[in-house]
C-alpha cells in the first residue's frame, strides 16, 4: 500500500495536507528565476524549465505547469514522473527549500526537529520496511545501490548513501538477520535536512526511497 500523507496524522488545517492543486497553484505563481537563484539550479528562460537532480537522475520541470521529464540515463525508473508523493516532495522543495551542505555528520530521524512526534510512523513505514524487505537480501540491496551509483559507507553489514536532492544525503544501513536475531536497519539524514525539510517531509522521503528500490530492482 502506498504511503499516504494522512498516515502522518497532520493537523487538520496543515498545509502539508493541501491537495496537489494547492502546490501547483503556488508553483505557477512563483518566480522560476527566484527558485533557480535560491536553490542554485539551472533555469532555461527560453524553455521555461528548471533542472533538478533527484535520487541520481536529472529532471526537467516546466514552469508554470510543473510537467516533469527526465534526462536519459541508465536508471530505468523515474520517481518524479511515477510517484505522486515524490512530486509533492519536489514541488515543496522548489517552493520552500534552500541551498545547504551538511557538516558531514548524520542524524537519526528521532534527532530531527519534531522527529519524536512522527517516529512511530517512520519506524513502521521506513525502518522496519527496509529491514524486512532487504535484511535477508543484501545482494539485491547491493545491486540496487550500485545501479543508483550510491556511495558505500562503513556501517552495519552493508550501507550506502544517496543524494536525494542536491546537498541532502540519506544513508541506509542494514544488519543481516540470522537464526537468533531478525534483520534490522537504520536510516540517517545529513544534518542539514531541517534547513529545507520538516519531519513530515522526511518520513515521506524515506518511504519514497524505499518504494523506489523495488522498481529499480526490476530494471536490473
Amino acid at each position: 500500500m502506498a504511503f499516504s500523507i494522512n498516515d502522518l496524522n497532520y493537523e487538520k488545517d496543515s498545509k502539508e495536507r493541501m491537495p496537489w492543486e494547492h502546490y501547483t497553484e503556488e508553483f505557477a505563481k512563483a518566480d522560476p528565476a527566484e527558485i533557480a537563484g535560491r536553490l542554485s539550479l539551472p533555469y532555461d528562460e527560453e524553455k521555461k524549465e528548471l533542472t533538478l537532480k533527484f535520487l541520481g537522475s536529472v529532471y526537467y520541470i516546466s514552469w508554470p505547469d510543473f510537467q516533469v521529464t527526465h534526462e536519459e540515463d541508465d536508471a530505468g525508473f523515474y520517481p518524479l514522473e511515477e510517484m505522486h508523493y515524490a512530486k509533492i516532495l519536489a514541488i515543496r522543495f522548489l517552493l520552500n527549500g534552500n541551498v545547504s551542505q551538511g557538516s558531514g555528520r548524520f542524524k537519526t530521524y528521532r534527532e530531527m526537529p519534531w522527529g519524536e512526534v512522527y517516529l512511530r510512523q517512520f519506524d513502521g513505514r521506513c525502518i522496519k520496511r527496509l529491514a524486512f524487505t532487504y535484511g535477508n537480501r543484501l545482494k539485491d540491496f547491493k545491486e540496487i545501490m550500485e545501479h543508483l551509483h550510491a556511495v558505500p559507507v562503513d556501517h552495519g553489514d552493508i550501507a550506502y548513501q544517496v543524494e536525494i536532492f542536491p546537498g541532502y544525503v540519506v544513508q541506509m544501513i542494514l544488519w543481516e538477520g540470522d537464526d537468533e536475531f531478525p534483520p534490522s536497519s537504520q536510516i540517517l539524514f545529513s544534518d542539514n535536512f531541517p534547513v529545507s525539510f520538516a519531519a513530515e517531509d522526511m518520513a515521506v522521503m524515506g518511504d519514497v526511497i524505499i518504494g523506489s528500490l523495488k522498481a529499480f530492482l526490476k530494471c536490473l
